[in-house]
């Protein structure tokens, strides 16, 4: 079975190449069924690839399938070869089973647009580059999904390119992440030089021998790689793209936050651990980067009212807080966080889009309000990945991925007390904007009237992603609820294990009381601030220093200001004085000694034939001229 893994990423491509090339001519649910049954056999696939694995793992608990030599240059020889171990396994596990329930949702939500052959080609395209991204044996080929799933994000965000503010939003994504990209390939040129190879397994087996813990290469190249994942995943200083992707079409937004892009850099740095440990500076700074996003993005989810940006600065704070599990060396716990999220985190985003829909595209909470009547199957689904996204104890998954980090980031190998704190004040700020976002939509009196009621095909996703919110972290269950800790043994095979430092089960009992008394201590507070006294934040939000504070956060910090002052409008100034500079000059020259010669050329035309009886003539005599005298 473990033989036909190249079917995995092989399916999501071959569906891109149809809708491509013939898409256009298809009836619409002709493609629609393409694009969605490409991913549904991918990920059918892997779920027997999965229990193959699981139950007859491969020497090593590694899989590599060697399909062919890339290329050989200068002893760079990278094949398209596949590598499936714990990590890859349960990355294209979420990225296709998501991904599927997306492509499901899609068929009705994008029914009736223009270009909705394209959007499935897109689709798939997104999905075959992920899974590239995270199969790949070697760094290059690694490199080459990366990239494609900057350029799908591209294309998605910007799908509704009529509209300029589209298409903005798509350049900005692309052209934020590049900055990363840039990062991580000068990282990989590094690798190569120093170690003599991109293969990961070589690279991780090499690097330990050749590079002492805490010296300048790995430090240098470590930090080189956190620089292509903090781009990818929206992580400070990069992280701005991210809620102007918005933009895109929702589906697009379910699939980017959830099982895909932003996910990326959590999955290199994850892949790449051994770098990261032997260079401990950089793993600090892994950490400290994800504890301040989480705050940071989290205070601007609570001044939103797109309930489409909540969730986008949500995002920009989960993947803050798998951040701050890899650099507190939680390895485990960062992957078992990214499993649970991109399950509530599919389901929110989806919800969303049916309460977009079913308002007549209205994204604005502040003019839903008791849609809970209007479609109680999306309310109650998108209340079971509300809770979770909140961490609500013992009854979601959220709690358990969320505490497994609290609980290294206070008590593990690498503990900081100092990132524990941020974390624990992350998750009463997570309850808090969700509670809000949720009273906002579903509560309080109708605003609106309902335009579209989902039929199965957009609610059976919810459906199917609420269990998972739900029941998907009791494979993690905490040691004084039980010692049911599948997950993260399963990961072991690959990731670094983390040892408790100091505590018992006592300590963990403890940390998970603080953290279950936090979540439920923020959605108390929203409950009395945004549903009982609500002229309480409108008056404080009416205040000089609230209306200030509330404009800080609701734009993100000032972050896009901050860039265009100092890199965007100085370029844009140069260039505008710029303009006629001696390079300039001598391309204008050019063309203008062109442009007379046209015109002196242009003479000789005047169309009478004695005029150009005599220029003959003239030219004989020239001719003659010359070969006697010389």
């Amino acid at each position: 079975m473990l033989e036909l893994l190249w079917i995995v990423p092989a399916l999501p491509f071959l569906g891109f190449l149809i809708l491509a090339l013939i898409g256009s001519r298809m009836p619409g649910k002709t493609a629609a069924a393409i694009g969605v049954a490409s991913i549904g056999l991918s990920a059918l696939l892997t779920v027997f690839i999965g229990i193959n694995f699981i139950s007859s793992p491969p020497a090593g608990r590694v899989y590599i399938q060697t399909l062919w030599e890339w290329f050989n240059v200068a002893g760079l020889n990278p094949g398209i070869a596949l590598r499936l171990d714990a990590v890859s396994l349960t990355f294209i596990f979420v990225i296709t089973f998501v991904g599927f329930l997306i492509h499901l949702y899609s068929v009705e939500y994008m029914e009736g647009e223009e270009g909705y052959s394209r959007f499935f080609a897109y689709m798939n395209l997104f999905v075959g580059s992920m899974l590239m991204l995270v199969l790949g044996d070697n760094l290059v080929l690694l490199y080459l999904g990366w990239e494609g799933v900057g350029l799908c994000s591209y294309l998605l965000i910007g799908f509704w390119y009529k509209d300029p503010a589209n298409g903005y939003a798509a350049r900005k994504a692309f052209i934020v992440t590049r900055v990363g990209d840039t990062a991580m390939a000068i990282g990989l040129f590094i690798l190569f030089t120093e170690l003599g190879s991109l293969n990961i397994g070589r690279l991780l087996e090499v690097a330990p021998l050749n590079w002492p813990v805490g010296s300048s290469m790995p430090v240098l190249a470590a930090a080189l790689l956190l620089g292509g994942a903090v781009g990818k995943s929206a992580q400070l200083p990069l992280q701005t793209w991210l809620p102007d992707a918005m933009a895109g079409p929702t589906p697009v937004s379910a699939l980017i936050h959830a099982a895909t892009m932003v996910t990326a850099g959590v999955y290199l740095i994850a892949r790449m651990h051994v770098i990261f440990t032997l260079a401990p500076v950089v793993l600090t700074i892994v950490g400290v980067i994800g504890a301040l996003t989480l705050l940071l993005a989290g205070f601007s989810a609570l001044t939103q009212h797109d309930i489409k940006r909540v969730l986008a600065y949500s995002t920009i704070s989960q993947i803050g807080y798998m951040f701050l599990a890899l650099g507190v060396g939680a390895w485990s716990a960062a992957v078992f966080h990214f499993m649970i999220h991109a399950f509530f985190k599919a389901l929110l985003f989806l919800g969303a889009g049916v309460v977009i829909l079913a308002l007549h595209h209205e994204q604005n909470m502040f003019k839903m309000g008791g849609v809970r009547k209007m479609i109680p199957v999306t309310f109650w689904t998108f209340l079971i990945g509300s809770a979770s996204l909140a961490a609500l104890p013992l009854v979601t998954g959220g709690f358990y991925s969320k505490d497994l980090i609290l609980f290294y980031a206070f008590d593990g190998e690498r503990a900081n007390r100092w990132l524990y704190a941020a974390g624990l004040l992350g998750a009463l700020i997570t309850a808090l904007y969700t509670t809000r976002m949720v009273l906002l939509t579903f509560f309080g009196e109708a605003k609106t009237h309902l335009h579209h009621k989902p039929t199965w095909i957009m609610e059976m996703p919810l459906v199917v992603l609420a269990v998972l919110s739900t029941f998907g972290g009791f494979v993690e269950l905490p040691h004084t609820l039980g010692h049911l800790t599948l997950f993260s043994d399963f990961m072991q095979t690959i990731l670094p294990g983390n040892q408790v430092a100091e505590g018992g089960i006592s300590t963990e009992l403890i940390l998970q009381l603080t953290a279950a008394v936090t979540a439920i201590l923020g959605i108390f507070i929203a409950y009395m601030l945004y549903y009982k006294n609500p002229e309480r934040v409108t008056a404080l939000r009416r205040s000089a220093f609230g209306s200030r504070l509330h404009a800080f956060w609701k734009k993100g910090w000032g972050f896009d200001w901050l860039y265009d002052t100092l890199f965007v409008n100085p370029i844009v100034w140069i260039a505008e004085v710029n303009k006629s500079d001696f390079i300039d000059l001598i391309y204008t020259f050019i063309a203008w000694v062109n442009r007379m010669f046209n015109r002196a050329f242009s003479f000789t035309q005047s169309g009478r034939l004695r005029w150009y009886a005599m220029g003959i003539a003239l030219g004989a005599i020239i001719t003659l001229t010359i070969a006697v005298f010389l």
